[in-house]
């Protein structure tokens, strides 16, 4: 009895001896643990070494929030066009393209997260470390003319939500935007979690104003809903080139580069039974974020279709018209809560775009750059080009004619670094990843390259 006692004794010593060596948990109340970066490292440490198991959904927690951050790009002031004319013109018709686009936005950025995870590099330094040095300059040009273009759309959109809901003028609105977004940005100071968890009360907010329209005032034909998503269907030549905008407006290509980023500021980690767990969590962060940005598209196209296309306006094209008519459809409130919608993307979007430039700037140059230099290069053109006055519906025209082109020069590479195994290892695409991968891209692809072949000929 003495021995089997003296056993058990010594078991438990060396449990107290292993625990002692274990990274102790960051002491915090209990409601904040999971927004602090010691705290969530040290929760991921113990997931990954397996000394801990808590709770599914605290484990989800812990690894969310880079997908829900890159999600931002995915209902910027740009999707907000696009959903709207598509759903005013066309009613619930094509909301089966805002589906499908959905679901290759999630394997696109979960093809990003993995490559970060698995190299512990970004895309831009991949690029730089692997590739030609003509090449590498050619593509930091264009991926730096990428995150100018998305700033510009994004800039757009909060100075017109600001304008809409205050009567700021756009230039001053724009400058307003700016400071919002440095002080968004001047989380990062404090740590990643932060920054993420302002990110995700963004999405949030716009997530909840469109619930709001539909919930309480739009009231949309749920049987129509259901047919447009099973039953994919086009009618004539504009409604395959709505269809086109939609899916072409679905790769953002700086959150290409920068989801492969933003997996490596939580925790380093160097087992390959570690990166499989994380790129597991990681996948479920990319369904969860990427699901709510498509429902908030499809939102988006279900309000138009049940106030705009059911009230007769079915040429709507200009946010601030679909501002102004809401008000007499659905009454001040509505027209409110969507201004409110535009202004948080805006904010929010306008951030994870100047977060993509300072990952392009540092990863293809490889140089130490000041933080607020490399915000002020992106934002500039923005502000400028609100500053001189230009029409806001062709600025935004424009900036994604810029955008269509930059989409093959970052969906490439990352399709040619997954698919090598000296750089994956354990996670390197399987043969039928890669197969839907070059699919996705070739839809992609060739249907930016025809946006950007009708916007060419038809005029900007």
């Amino acid at each position: 009895m003495d021995r089997r006692q003296d056993i058990r004794q010594k078991r438990r010593n060396a449990r107290a001896d292993h625990e002692a060596d274990a990274p102790k948990p960051a002491r915090l109340p209990r409601r904040w643990r999971l927004v602090d970066d010691a705290a969530t490292r040290n929760l991921i440490r113990g997931i990954l070494l397996g000394r801990i198991t808590p709770p599914f959904w605290k484990r989800v927690l812990a690894f969310m929030g880079p997908a829900f951050v890159a999600s931002v790009a995915y209902m910027d002031p740009g999707n907000f066009a696009t959903n709207i004319s598509a759903g005013a013109r066309y009613g619930y018709m094509l909301l089966w393209v805002v589906v499908m686009s959905n679901l290759m936005a999630m394997l696109i950025q979960a093809l990003s997260a993995k490559l970060g995870i698995a190299t512990g590099r970004s895309l831009p330094e991949l690029i730089r470390d692997h590739f030609p040095r003509p090449l590498v300059l050619f593509l930091w040009v264009v991926a730096e003319l990428v995150a100018m273009a998305t700033d510009l759309a994004e800039f757009l959109g909060a100075a017109l939500g600001l304008n809409l809901l205050f009567g700021i003028p756009m230039w001053p609105a724009a400058l307003i935007t700016g400071v919002l977004a440095f002080m968004i940005l001047s989380l990062e100071h404090y740590g990643f979690r932060p920054l993420e968890a302002a990110i995700i009360f963004f999405v949030g907010i716009i997530a909840l104003c469109y619930f709001i329209e539909i919930g309480l005032f739009a009231h949309p034909d749920l049987k129509e809903i259901g047919l447009a998503i099973v039953q994919p269907r086009v009618t004539d030549t504009e409604s395959v080139l709505l269809a086109v905008g939609i899916l072409g407006a679905t790769v953002m290509p700086h959150v290409i580069y920068l989801h492969s980023a933003l997996t490596q500021g939580r925790l380093v980690v160097r087992t390959d039974a570690a990166r499989r767990t994380l790129f597991r969590y990681e996948v479920i962060d990319v369904v969860l974020a990427m699901g709510i940005a498509g429902l908030i598209n499809g939102a988006m196209l279900i309000m138009a279709a049940a106030t705009f296309h059911r009230g007769g306006y079915r040429q709507l094209t200009e946010l601030t018209d679909a501002y102004l008519t809401l008000q007499p459809l659905l009454g001040p409130l509505a027209a409110t809560v969507f201004a409110v919608s535009l202004l948080a993307s805006g904010l929010s979007s306008s951030t994870v775009g100047t977060m993509a430039g300072q990952v392009i700037m540092q990863g293809f140059l490889r140089r130490k750059i000041p933080t607020w230099l490399r915000r002020l290069v992106t934002m500039a053109p923005a502000i400028g080009v609100i500053g001189l006055g230009l029409d806001p519906t062709r600025a935004l025209v424009l900036s994604q004619v810029v955008l269509s082109f930059g989409i093959p020069f970052a969906f490439i590479p990352l399709i040619i670094f997954t698919q090598r195994r000296d750089l994956m290892g354990p996670l390197v695409n399987s043969r039928l990843t890669t197969i839907l991968a070059v699919v996705v891209a070739a839809l992609i692809i060739g249907l930016n390259l025809f946006l950007l072949y009708q916007t060419i000929t038809r005029g900007f």
